[in-house]
């Protein structure tokens, strides 16, 4: 069956109802989504396939379907380039209109083109062509139709406007340019008298006021408005409303017992308008909405049915890679699951998104600032006027939508502002995003002190619309929590929105080879996810700092007693509605010697939860059962009313040195270890296991593990401070060979111990004695520390994971060390470059820093080995990841690692975001220490086994 075949078929079978049910009829003439299109003919004029007739999918962009030339919105800077791509796209449609249709009102509605488009049907022209490639516009073609006989549509699409300020709006912006019909099309027909559009405005108390556009009224017209829930089976009262012959009209009415909408409790209806004339109904629409009423108070805060607002939120780009713009509601739906299960409440745009979307962010709870695009460029009045009303007119009735904004960073015009409301009868604010204007602070990526009369130190309410920008992943979660606690001291904060949701790498159907995604360097791979929605680290941070529920510190010791402080962080949530449970994990013994050995649940549970209002603390108290102290950590999870994780915390139950003692193999052994040394080599040799040092050095120079040669050497070299060797003793102590290097500078000793099963022991003591520099010009240790410890070297070459005991399992910073949590975490080697190998995105990464490390078996076939730290707080270095290559200039991969590959730290660099370091809050900056006369001085022990015949199953 061909497609004008199949269209046919949809009005056969609507044609018998058309009279009767006097409903609006959708007739679908594309694919409702990229996912499920239909096939036009098209041809292209310039560019990849072009100047001939074919086929393409419909909606869809054409670059994504081999046509054309694709095109980055800053070819004018980093790209150079002297003009975008502009070609011309020609579609063709045949379809038929069946005879019963004749006598109704017939339109045709586009849900967004790029750019210009112009619409033909039977070699007419329908209406003047339509300039702006985000918004939903329509045409009347009842005149221009054969009704009973074929019908030709013809839409000519240019992708570059023959308006400039289009252009400066919408493609010369950093985002990527497309072309093409990219959102649904589609025919409504309607009766001569009908229901054009409602305009409604709902409030918490259940009143409601419509605006109605009228296309043909007359005398004796009544509207009967039903009530029902999308959940639950309330009844509520038909209520009948007189109408006058005007075509615009607004209507009032109540309902008791409605159930108001927000984020947390996202309670829809639909309202039925009937419209009757003399009692016989001439025309009915539904509609979905929200009871829930805004209060935008200046110098004070934005209210939601009373409740001050604080947005967790993030900017989105409509995208998928092979999609481009045109998207599905699949997509829309997982979208909106990964941004709640981020525990984000709220969204922005720089356009207006998919339909689909907004119903999505209505059922299932997200605040939505809907955006009139103008990436730092305004439309003219004229065509802004028309993109408003199409904007407002689309969105209006979406109880998500709670702000307009008015283009981004300067793309404003202000003779536009007062638009909105014209067609917006909840008369929602419209904010300048980047502008402390009219009362609403939105200033973009503001460092930790900005606020000179602005921000906290100001008089407005303030939440950024940008910040916490994420190229790379390096500044979605680095950092986050020092902004938010230290924003959220003001009561005028209303919230941020962090750039950006996902990577913007789309495939390129006219590249060839192994690389096959683009995301023009780091210009579009600034999301904390990746483009097909790969959680990147920042994900699990974001997830954390914004859990409604948060845990006050807590160490737990052999005193434990089960109880916890923990904050309701909720808006409109009680904290009983939460449901939580916990888990005490044992890890075996054998664990590091076996990898994929799974975790013993010794104990599990539910934790009763109190009455807490919004903002409130209470004591919460799990069981501590006898056998608690078996466990090795403690997992809580929370979840929220309708089961979603909120969150998954863990505590270690024991100190690094029980875990140490438990977790590495002690064999007994007769025959002792012994010490030797040979001019500048010393030597501890058990039977299974040989160590060589450089006795001027102090570094190891060589590992022997029976027949193996283990390249772990070159160490320990210090990080952050300065030593040299001063003086080697060697002792016997019982059967244990012991080696003490006393230094000069930063470190004060090393003591090297062979155990006669071929454990080695290393204690470093760091950091004592204070002023002593023998030998040194200047400090022998930094002032500003932001790396600290000691490196190996050891080859990346042949090394296949590792098994990690500590926090995981992604990588961290000094500045995002939320997210990450305790447990026993298998780890395949990977290379993935965030924010740039897309082809083969890994996660977790591989490489990189690791917190609060335990233990680790490294698995690099005859190179492996095993680290065990009897030290808390205590991070691993695990070789330096690779980083990107295709970044223009000025972008920041990450900060410097240490010299070596394997190292044990202290302190870890932070991960600078939009802005250095040294504008971002606390946990960014470096340490700093002071040494006093008697200090203990700073300690490090670790055990290695290089052991290669230890079998623990």
């Amino acid at each position: 069956m061909n497609l004008k075949t199949r269209i046919l078929s949809v009005f056969l079978l609507a044609s018998s109802t058309f009279i009767c049910a006097q409903q609006t009829h959708k007739i679908m003439l594309s694919g409702p989504d990229f996912e499920h299109p239909k096939t036009w003919d098209f041809k292209v004029s310039e560019g990849n396939n072009s100047g001939k007739w074919s086929t393409i999918e419909v909606p869809s962009h054409w670059e994504l379907q081999g046509f054309g030339e694709y095109t980055y919105g800053r070819w004018y800077k980093e790209l150079e380039q002297d003009e975008p791509s502009k070609e011309e796209g020609f579609y063709k449609l045949d379809f038929e209109m069946p005879a019963s249709a004749e006598g109704q009102v017939v339109s045709i509605h586009f849900g967004g083109v790029m750019t210009d488009t112009e619409v033909k049907i039977n070699g007419e022209v329908v209406g003047p062509k339509h300039h702006g490639g985000f918004y939903e516009f329509e045409y009347d073609i009842t005149e221009f139709l054969n009704f009973g006989d074929d019908n030709l549509l013809e839409v000519h699409v240019w992708k570059h406007s023959e308006n400039n300020t289009v252009n400066n709006a919408e493609r010369k912006a950093d985002w990527w340019l497309f072309g093409g019909i990219y959102r649904p099309v589609w025919l409504e027909v309607k009766p001569q008298t009908h229901i054009d559009h409602i305009a409604v405005d709902a409030q918490m108390d259940g009143s409601l006021k419509a605006v109605l556009d009228l296309v043909n009224p007359s005398e004796n017209l009544k509207v009967l408005a039903s009530l029902s829930p999308l959940e639950g089976n309330e009844t509520f009262e038909v209520k009948t409303i007189d109408l006058t012959a005007e075509n615009e009209q607004t209507i009032a009415t109540q309902w008791s017992k409605v159930k108001p909408w927000d984020p947390e409790h996202p309670n829809l209806y639909t309202l039925k308008l009937e419209l009757q004339k003399n009692g016989k109904t001439v025309h009915e629409v539904s509609e979905r909405i929200g009871f829930r009423t805004l209060d935008f108070r200046k110098r004070d805060g934005i209210y939601l049915n009373g409740t001050k607002l604080v947005m967790k939120g993030i900017n989105r780009h409509s995208f998928w890679p092979e999609g481009g713009r045109s998207t599905s509601k699949r997509i829309s739906v997982m979208d909106v699951n990964l941004i709640k299960d981020m525990n984000m409440n709220a969204v922005r745009f720089h356009y207006p998104p998919d339909d689909h979307f907004l119903a999505v962010c209505d059922s299932l709870g997200l605040l939505v600032l809907d955006e009139l695009a103008g990436w730092q460029n305004p439309y003219d009045t004229e065509t802004g006027e028309q993109l408003i009303k199409e904007m407002v007119d689309r969105d209006v009735n979406h109880p998500s939508v709670i702000i307009w904004d008015q283009g981004n960073e300067g793309g404003w015009n202000y003779d536009l502002d007062d638009d909105f409301e014209r067609h917006d009868p909840q008369n929602r604010i419209v904010i300048h995003p980047w502008s402390d204007f009219n009362g609403w602070d939105t200033h973009h990526y503001p460092t930790y002190l900005t606020g000179v009369h602005r921000f906290g130190s100001g008089e407005n309410v303030f939440f950024p619309t940008e910040f916490m920008h994420g190229t790379y992943d390096n500044g979605i979660g680095a950092g986050l929590k020092d902004f938010w606690e230290h924003y959220s001291e003001s009561p005028l904060f209303a919230g941020g929105f962090m750039w950006v949701y996902s990577d913007e790498a789309v495939l390129r159907t006219d590249w060839t080879g192994e690389e096959k995604f683009d995301s023009k360097g780091n210009l579009a791979s600034d999301g904390v996810l990746g483009p097909h929605r790969e959680k990147e680290g920042s994900f699990y941070t974001v997830k954390e700092v914004w859990a409604p529920v948060q845990f006050q510190p807590k160490a737990i010791t052999e005193t434990f007693d089960g109880s916890f402080l923990v904050t309701n962080a909720y808006l409109f949530s009680n904290l009983n509605t939460v449901t939580m449970n916990y888990r005490v994990m044992e890890a075996g013994a054998g664990t590091m010697y076996n990898p994929n050995t799974k975790a013993r649940v010794v104990a599990s549970g539910a934790i009763d939860l109190p009455n807490a209002a919004p903002g409130e603390t209470r004591k919460i108290t799990m069981p501590v059962a006898a056998d608690f102290f078996k466990g090795d950590w403690l997992e809580i999870t929370a979840r929220d009313q309708y089961g979603r994780e909120i969150y998954t915390w863990t505590w270690a139950i024991h100190k690094a040195d029980y875990f140490a003692d438990k977790l590495i193999y002690q064999e007994a052994v007769k025959k002792s270890a012994k010490a030797t040394q040979d001019e500048n080599l010393v030597t501890l040799k058990s039977d299974k296991v040989t160590l060589k040092l450089n006795a001027q050095t102090g570094y190891i120079t060589e590992v022997k593990s029976e027949k193996r040669n283990i390249p772990f050497v070159n160490g320990p070299k210090p990080i952050g401070m300065k030593a040299e060797v001063e003086k080697v003793t060697l002792t016997q102590e019982g059967k244990n060979a012991v080696c003490r290097i006393d230094y000069n500078g930063g470190i004060d000793h090393i003591t090297w111990t062979m155990y006669p099963d071929g454990r080695v022991h290393m204690k470093m003591i760091a950091l004592k004695n204070a002023g002593r520099n023998s030998g040194f010009d200047g400090a022998f240790y930094e002032g500003d520390i932001d790396k600290f410890g000691i490196t190996f070297d050891f080859p990346e070459e042949g090394v296949e994971g590792i098994t990690l005991f500590g926090r995981g399992p992604y990588h961290t910073w000094r500045n995002r060390l939320q997210g990450i949590e305790y447990g026993i975490w298998e780890k395949e080697y990977n290379t993935t470059i965030t924010g740039e190998s897309f082809e083969n995105l890994v996660y977790p990464e591989f490489k990189g820093f690791y917190a609060n490390f335990l233990a680790g078996n490294l698995q690099a076939g005859k190179n492996s080995f095993k680290v065990f730290s009897e030290s808390d707080k205590l991070f691993l270095r695990l070789f330096t990841p690779d980083e990107a290559q295709n970044g223009f200039r000025g972008s920041h991969f990450q900060p410097s690692f240490p010299p070596g590959n394997i190292s044990f730290m202290y302190e870890i660099p932070g991960q600078r975001a939009f802005k250095p370091l040294s504008q971002q809050g606390p946990s960014s900056q470096p340490s700093n220490i002071r040494i006093k006369s008697g200090d203990d001085g700073i300690s490090m022990k670790l055990w290695f086994d290089f052991r290669t015949d230890v079998d623990l199953k």
